[in-house]
């Protein structure tokens, strides 16, 4: 178990997205797409936080005995830029300490579908994380998405913003099946074996 984690307190498990179907497929998104399979797996549907601009689904993720996890599955609500607000308000709610909380979110500077997984760290211009960290500091642990760098000139603003392409999508699935499994790894197991098992 890591020095940074609580055994006995929940883990928050928050996706990074923008809400609304017009932002549904983008690359922005894939930290929305992987909480939804993660809640489809612990058998939970989204429903409206109480306390926090986010939508939230409760169960357990591991196997059964020492290495099953409470976990808070969350879908910020607010846009990403405004990420920690909510985060940080589910935080408060649920008394989850900061090592316990993961942000699955996009990321330019790694191969398309590659994750790497760690604990704290800069934000590498990430609104969301950018948030985040403002609103609590940055030692929480993060799931990396590659989603590669724009291509030609395109502006990164852009590139995040718009769905993943045609090519991409025909992976898509799996590398959101993929990043879901480091997730659980990384709860059940801890932050090393799921970098061994996942970041390559």
């Amino acid at each position: 178990m890591d020095v940074t984690t609580d055994a006995g307190a929940p883990w928050l498990v928050v996706g990074l997205g923008n809400p609304g179907p017009g932002y549904a497929m983008n690359r922005h998104n894939v930290g929305f797409m992987v909480a939804d399979l993660l809640a489809e797996r612990v058998g939970g549907r989204f429903k409206r936080a109480q306390k926090a601009q986010a939508q939230v689904v409760e169960g357990r993720i591991g196997p059964p005995g020492p290495a099953n996890r409470r976990v808070v599955l969350a879908k910020p609500m607010s846009y990403m830029n405004l990420s920690g607000g909510p985060v940080n308000a589910l935080r408060e709610f649920y008394k989850v300490p900061v090592g316990n909380i993961v942000a699955i979110h996009d990321e330019l500077d790694i191969d398309y579908g590659t994750l790497r997984l760690k604990l704290g760290g800069g934000d590498n211009g990430h609104n969301g994380l950018k948030s985040m960290t403002k609103a609590m500091g940055p030692d929480y642990h993060r799931v990396r998405f590659g989603i590669g760098r724009p291509p030609g000139r395109m502006q990164v603003a852009d590139f995040v913003l718009k769905d993943f392409s045609g090519v991409e999508r025909k992976e898509l699935d799996y590398f959101v099946d993929r990043a879901a499994d480091s997730v659980e790894c990384l709860l059940s197991e801890g932050l090393e074996r799921a970098q061994s098992a996942y970041n390559s």
